[in-house]
């Protein structure tokens, strides 16, 4: 009998199953806990099989969308973290287009996160410039220069970890991020806890730190958020990274709305 690896036989989840785990979640409480930490867990969005295949995906060794990896580019760049003073550890850049899950968890997000922003623009006093569809969102961020994907594949080893930072490209930024954990903390990895800090108006800054569930996605805040004070809403610079991770391996995959 001929076999064949697990990675290719099992099955993935369809795109439009995808979109409705999203709807799906509670996005009142979500919004709730964004407004009140800078970040938010979802319910499991991706199977087990779904985050070993996108996971494989790193070296090229499976296909997500009934594609050969070998027969197209899936990555534009890969960036050592080490090489760069962003601390250490590896991510990759996916180039479009974009793998089918990858693509349909971008589309599905960026409704519902578009009204936090808009609401937290609001707050701000700022301009909304969010349109009703990422793709009308897409072209603008093409139009102002920003044409390169920015959705990418983390890998950490034992020892790795993630400095404090802010995934701005450009002038178009989108105030909201998603992070999606592709390995179990405890089995496949130990360590490597998602940190945000947020430096508070005259106040010392506040660190969160999260486990990321295989599976489920971490919304965060791409660069700061309305925070009130007595003078009313002030913008709460945030930064974001990841601990030390201690064993094993660690995979994430990073959703970020606005294009490099």
């Amino acid at each position: 009998m001929t076999t064949t690896t697990t990675a290719t036989t099992e099955r993935h989840t369809r795109p439009g199953t995808l979109a409705r785990r999203v709807t799906a979640a509670d996005w009142t409480a979500l919004a709730e806990e964004l407004n009140t930490l800078g970040c938010a867990v979802t319910p499991r969005l991706l199977t087990p099989a779904d985050c070993r295949a996108l996971s494989a995906l790193y070296d090229g060794s499976a296909a997500v969308d009934g594609t050969d990896p070998a027969s197209r580019a899936r990555f534009r760049s890969t960036i050592d973290m080490a090489r760069h003073r962003f601390g250490s550890g590896q991510y990759r850049y996916f180039a479009d287009p974009l793998p089918t899950p990858v693509q349909a968890l971008r589309e599905a997000f960026y409704p519902h996160l578009r009204e936090i922003a808009r609401d937290w623009a609001d707050k701000l006093g700022r301009p909304a410039p969010w349109p009703d569809t990422l793709e009308e969102w897409l072209t603008m961020c093409h139009e102002a220069g920003q044409t390169k994907s920015s959705q990418i594949l983390l890998r950490y080893g034992a020892g790795d970890w993630n400095a404090l930072h802010r995934d701005i490209f450009g002038e178009m930024v989108f105030p909201l991020q998603v992070v999606i954990g592709l390995d179990e903390q405890g089995t496949d990895y130990t360590g490597g806890e998602f940190l945000l800090v947020e430096q508070r108006p005259r106040a010392q800054s506040r660190g969160t730190s999260t486990v990321l569930p295989q599976g489920h996605g971490l919304i965060f805040t791409t660069r700061d958020r309305p925070v009130r004070s007595a003078r009313g809403w002030s913008a709460g610079p945030v930064r974001h990274g990841v601990s030390t991770v201690r064993s094993g391996r660690r995979h994430s995959l990073g959703l970020v709305f606005h294009d490099a």
